[in-house]
């Protein structure tokens, strides 16, 4: 959430920043209930000024034993007047908050302008490319001769979009999990948690799935709750309405979480296989970081999840995003792609984002300054560790051989334990 006065110092800014996303708001509106709402909080402030000097008054009055019956029923009248400002007051303020929660964070001046993905820029290339003299097969070719997942009864219990991992294809999906984690915690120093993986309204809010993205997700109406599409939103949550000592940043966590998403605008969308799921697994990395700070922070973060895809020998790129294709919360970020031979095309593994104070304004996430000084709003990142379901496509068709075994990279093998690096 943007900070009003931010919005009514620096309105033509703002007003750009929402255009260069290619978002349509009403800023006109939103100025016209900011300024409804300070005219009614003036005309209270006076009333009670008013009725402070009546009440003197009237005690004068009883003090002479004069009659004070006209002043007491003015103080009966203000306080009528200021009761129905006040409601007048919560009605203009709930009104300007529905507004402000759909207006989008604003790009970072580093964020390069353009319209869509099309523009984003390439800024880092990695690896060698996976060019065999046989012919290469899909992930979902490689999947049904080794028997690593069974699409179809996947379907048969929840519908096109759950996959169903069986046999290697199960250990080695719990096995990339536990070697991100490890991986994260061990040599980037981030602290794991298992978070829930529901979350109510408000933590929906914090992170900005909520309001906007509403149709997206699954809820769970009788108990009013939703499955949360990342771990970002309870991890970033953990900290709601806290004040963090300065001394205490930056605190990161890694997350492991199955991820739920109804991709509700994905009709038409290429849906095959692992490439566009409703439920899929996700290491997530989340920092909460001195504002000072957390462009070097992103940078970093960026960095952890680039390690990653090194430390499994997959080539990768680096997009960073234009203001058209940042996502509603995000002031800047980068998109890590493995290239998938077998599918020959990038496929989206990692987003790694700067909210800056949009989240923590929020969710009332805090830092208390050393030295007495007034407590701040602090900034969030975030970015996939990485989420597995695109990993497993680049990763089976990078390491296939020409029998249609996949031999597994060398540090997988302490989590793949007697199943081996040979898939066959």
């Amino acid at each position: 959430m943007l900070d009003i006065h931010k919005i009514r110092e620096n309105i033509d800014m703002v007003r750009q920043g929402i255009q260069n996303k290619n978002v349509q708001i009403d800023l006109d509106a939103i100025m016209d209930l900011d300024k409804k709402r300070r005219s009614v909080i003036a005309d209270v402030e006076t009333l009670k000024h008013e009725r402070n000097v009546v009440s003197k008054d009237v005690a004068s009055r009883k003090k002479n034993k004069e009659d004070a019956s006209d002043l007491i029923d003015r103080t009966r009248e203000i306080g009528q007047r200021i009761k129905g400002l006040d409601e007048e007051q919560r009605q203009v303020e709930a009104e300007l908050n529905e507004l402000l929660l759909q207006i989008p964070n604003l790009p970072h001046a580093t964020t390069p302008v353009g319209s869509d993905a099309s523009e984003n820029p390439v800024v880092k290339e990695w690896g060698n490319r996976y060019n065999p003299d046989f012919k290469l097969q899909t992930h979902l070719e490689l999947g049904d001769s080794l028997g690593l997942f069974d699409f179809p009864r996947g379907t048969k219990i929840a519908g096109p979009g759950f996959p169903l991992y069986t046999g290697h294809g199960a250990k080695l999906e719990r096995a990339l999990i536990n070697f991100m984690l490890d991986f994260h915690i061990d040599k980037h120093g981030y602290t794991e948690v298992l978070p829930p993986v529901v979350s109510n309204a408000k933590g929906m809010t914090t992170t900005g799935q909520l309001p906007k993205f509403e149709d997206d997700m699954y809820k769970i109406p009788q108990d009013e709750l939703y499955l949360i599409p990342t771990a970002e939103v309870p991890v970033t949550n953990i900290h709601q309405g806290e004040i963090i000592p300065e001394e205490s940043l930056p605190i990161q966590y890694c997350a492991y979480s199955s991820c739920f998403r109804r991709e509700a605008g994905s009709y038409g969308k290429d849906t095959r296989g692992f490439l566009r799921l409703h439920q899929f697994n996700k290491v997530e990395l989340v920092k909460f970081t001195h504002p000072n700070d957390s462009y070097d922070e992103l940078e970093k973060l960026r960095r952890d999840a680039e390690d990653i895809l090194e430390a499994l020998g997959l080539e990768y790129r680096v997009i960073e995003l234009v203001t058209g294709d940042l996502s509603f919360a995000a002031a800047k970020c980068y998109d890590l792609e493995l290239w998938a031979p077998g599918e020959a095309r990038w496929l989206e593994v990692s987003s790694c984002s700067n909210f800056e104070d949009f989240q923590a304004r929020r969710g009332a996430i805090r830092y208390k300054p050393q030295g007495g000084k007034k407590v701040q709003l602090l900034h969030t990142l975030n970015g996939s560790g990485v989420a597995t379901p695109r990993l497993l496509v680049a990763l089976l068709e990078t390491y296939q051989q020409q029998d249609g075994s996949v031999i597994l990279p060398e540090v997988l093998k302490p989590y793949m334990g007697s199943t081996g690096l040979h898939l066959k």
